[in-house]
């Protein structure tokens, strides 16, 4: 765990430990380069800008992805951080300069085995930033995990599903993709699968009542891809989808950029 290519020290960290106030974007590194960096960057500057009124060196960033994931045996994912460690809790509206915290872990393997999902109402504050205020979403997570489901999907007020905690969800329904319509974080892999694997992408309301009448569901983030859903709830998808393994192979086909 670096901040600005150094280790960081318990005083520089301690704005972010106690109020949370920053934002990330998390990748996958293989053999430095990433699918979707540009993507990624363009969050990274949208939300500095919405969260700290401050700009962002592209750069910067690029270079401290690549001194963290260099010298890593094997695929490793990157998480960038943006906080002020010199945030006060009662300015929050003084300028302050962004701060890069990055830090690594072990890529998990792909294709990931199929998840199960629990749902909860909830609706994340600032759904268009990736803040660091994961609070509401990881408490979630541990109940769906609790009540014996691997991860949790996320339904709003009105009874439509969103997204997840760390995910895009998508369904498939007579060969048609259809994504969520709602307040939700559209993610870099979403974003990236747009139009893949043959097949009509919709955006459309997916109330949670209309989940036994779609074909399969999968979710998408950067870490893992494309991974299928094997249950929402009580329902559960029994056949395997080939419009599921080829957006799989689609994301997997599109060519990383260079760190």
């Amino acid at each position: 765990m670096l901040l600005d290519g150094r280790p960081a020290t318990a005083e520089e960290l301690a704005t972010l430990a106690l109020y949370g106030y920053g934002h990330f974007t998390t990748m996958r590194v293989e053999g430095a380069r990433v699918r979707g960096l540009s993507l990624h960057l363009d969050r990274l500057e949208a939300d500095c800008a919405a969260l700290l009124g401050a700009s962002l060196d592209r750069d910067e960033v690029r270079r401290r992805v690549r001194e963290a994931a260099d010298g890593a045996d094997g695929p490793v994912v990157v998480r960038v951080t943006v906080f002020d460690p010199a945030l006060e809790l009662g300015v929050p509206a003084r300028l302050g300069r962004p701060r890069l915290l990055v830090s690594t872990r072990a890529a998990p393997g792909v294709p990931a085995p199929p998840l199960s999902l629990d749902t909860r109402e909830h609706e994340r504050e600032l759904p268009a930033v990736k803040t660091s205020s994961l609070a509401g979403a990881l408490h979630a997570r541990r109940a769906a995990q609790l009540g014996g489901h691997d991860d949790v999907l996320f339904v709003d007020r009105a009874g439509r599903i969103t997204e997840g905690a760390t995910w895009n969800i998508g369904f498939a329904r007579g060969g048609e993709v259809l994504w969520p319509e709602g307040d939700v974080l559209q993610g870099t892999t979403m974003r990236l699968l747009d139009g893949a694997g043959g097949a009509v992408h919709r955006t459309v309301p997916v109330p949670l009542e209309a989940v036994p009448e779609m074909d399969g569901a999968f979710i998408t983030n950067a870490a893992v891809g494309v991974r299928p859903v094997s249950a929402i709830g009580a329902h559960t998808f029994t056949d395997r989808l080939p419009l599921v393994d080829h957006l799989r192979q689609a994301y997997e086909a599109v060519p990383g950029e260079a760190v």
